[in-house]
């Protein structure tokens, strides 16, 4: 998965995988989370917006499974 660095005091990096709909974020924090079934136009929202932290909040942390990578802080 391709991640790309984004500017914002909660999350380093994001990256998607289209056939799998799997959301990956780096928080700066140094734990990386997958996001399940996440699609697209989610993705698309969260690198287009404003504030990447409040649009986490408000659209993805509490709407879908996830599990922490082992390994992340």
């Amino acid at each position: 998965m391709q991640l790309v660095t984004v500017e914002s005091s909660m999350i380093h990096a994001v990256g998607y995988d289209k056939p799998k709909r799997v959301l990956e974020i780096i928080f700066n924090t140094g734990r990386t989370y997958l996001y399940d079934d996440v699609p697209p136009e989610v993705y698309e929202g969260l690198l287009k917006a404003e504030s990447k932290g409040r649009y986490f909040l408000a659209n993805i942390r509490d709407a879908y499974s996830y599990r922490q990578l082992k390994g992340s802080r």
